[in-house]
Formats: structure tokens, C-alpha cells, sequence
């Protein structure tokens, strides 16, 4: 590898509802010139067939690099491994207490560990709701570790005609916390919002 090493980012892709979050920031990514290393959970493969018309291997096609779930010897476990961080959409309440106990079962949350380790920048898209107590205790426990809590809530001042278009701004400012600007978020003061 020459002195510059591309930029790389981890998409990880849990079993809870949304999995569109994740499959879009793939979509996006693919189109922009940072190479993207996925790995998707076996629950997540059993969330695709229920909310979207995808096979497994068309979201594998979307990323640079994918990886097994049980893979813990993948280059995304080492912190030698340089990234920009880890993009997690969306991620699970099972996923979010793994990473806030440290205990990992496999890649998904192995990775997660590594990228905060390393004092780089984590996302979690938590997508559950209500939150109990132990859910809050383990948000609050991630982000004080370094973890960034993003729950994928709807920005309704841009006022979107679509749900594809709520899933390009919730995504745009996912992408935004990696200093990655996609040019899909309609921003406040920028032709939204007051001038």
C-alpha cells in the first residue's frame, strides 16, 4: 500500500428493521471514491427478504469488500486495518449491547470494538423503539466509549415528498459525521429554511 491509503469505511449491517439505511449508504458510497467493506449479519439476510426486493448477493455487490460474519481473522477485526470508521445501519439493540459490553460474537460488533478502540468514528442507526432503561444505559455507555448514537429519525423541515427521500437525508447526514458530503441532504439555511 503506497503512503496514501484510500479511504475506507465499514458498513455494518444488523438485523433490525431499516436495513434500507444501510443498503443506500452503499449505494451512495459506490458512486464516490471510498471503498467500502460490508459485513451484513445473518439476521440482517433475514431482514432484506422481508423489507426489500434484494437478493443477498445484490447488496454484497454494492460494497468493495465483504465479509463473512463469523469472519473474526478479517482485516475490518485489526485496528492495523486502517478506516475512516464504521457506519452501523441499521443496528440492533442485540448489536448496540455487544459493543457497549465489549463482548463481541462475532464481526459485526468485533469490528465496532476495533474502530473504537482505535479512537475512530463509530455510528450506530439504532432503530428500536420504545427504549427501556437497559437500552438507554447501553447508548449512554457506547457514547461514552466514542460511539456517535444516531437513531434514523425523519427531518420533516425539508419536507419530504417521499420515503426515499427521508432515507437520502438520514443517510447524506450519517455520511456527514465521516466528513463525507454525498450531496443528498437538503440542508437548514441552504435553500431550506430561513435565508
Amino acid at each position: 500500500m503506497s503512503q496514501t491509503h484510500p479511504q475506507r469505511l465499514i458498513i455494518g449491517i444488523s438485523g433490525a428493521s431499516g436495513i434500507v439505511y444501510g443498503v443506500h449508504a452503499l449505494r451512495v458510497l459506490r458512486d464516490m471514491d471510498i471503498e467500502t467493506h460490508l459485513v451484513m449479519t445473518r439476521s440482517a439476510q433475514v431482514t432484506l427478504a422481508h423489507e426489500m426486493k434484494l437478493k443477498v448477493s445484490e447488496v454484497h455487490d454494492l460494497a468493495d469488500k465483504v465479509y463473512k460474519p463469523e469472519d473474526i481473522g478479517a482485516a475490518i477485526s485489526s485496528g492495523s486495518f486502517r478506516t475512516m470508521g464504521m457506519l452501523v445501519a441499521p443496528c440492533s439493540i442485540r448489536s448496540l449491547s455487544e459493543v457497549a459490553s465489549g463482548v463481541t460474537s462475532g464481526l459485526l460488533s468485533r469490528a465496532a470494538d476495533v474502530v473504537l478502540k482505535e479512537r475512530r468514528k463509530l455510528v450506530l442507526m439504532v432503530r428500536e423503539t420504545p427504549l427501556h432503561l437497559g437500552h438507554l444505559r447501553s447508548l449512554a455507555q457506547v457514547v461514552e466509549m466514542g460511539a456517535i448514537a444516531m437513531p434514523p429519525v425523519p427531518a420533516f423541515y425539508a419536507r419530504p415528498q417521499s420515503i426515499n427521500e427521508m432515507v437520502n437525508h438520514t443517510v447524506g447526514r450519517a455520511l456527514d459525521l465521516f466528513g463525507i458530503d454525498a450531496n443528498i441532504v437538503r440542508r437548514w439555511g441552504e435553500g431550506v429554511g430561513p435565508k
